[in-house]
C-alpha cells in the first residue's frame, strides 16, 4: 500500500496503523504530532486510524527551544 508520508510516496507495507507507522520510524512518541488527512490526532487514536491506499500522513517534531 502506498502512502504520502511528510509530501513523499512510502510504502506502508505491514503497518495498518498510525501507531504501527510510529513504531516502524522509531519515532519519539512524546515529541511528534500526527496528521492524518489533513486532521491533527491525539495519540490516544493512533492505534485505532486504519492506514488506506493514498493516505496522507505527516510527521512534525515538536522541539523546544529558544
Amino acid at each position: 500500500m502506498t502512502i504520502l508520508l511528510n509530501g513523499e510516496r512510502a510504502d506502508a507495507r505491514g503497518a495498518e496503523t498510525i501507531a504501527d507507522l510510529v513504531e516502524r520510524y522509531e519515532l519519539p512518541e512524546k515529541s511528534i504530532l500526527v496528521e492524518h488527512n489533513g486532521l491533527a490526532l491525539r495519540r490516544q487514536e493512533w492505534g485505532e486510524r486504519l492506514l488506506v491506499e493514498g493516505d496522507r500522513i505527516e510527521f512534525v517534531r515538536i522541539v523546544a527551544g529558544g
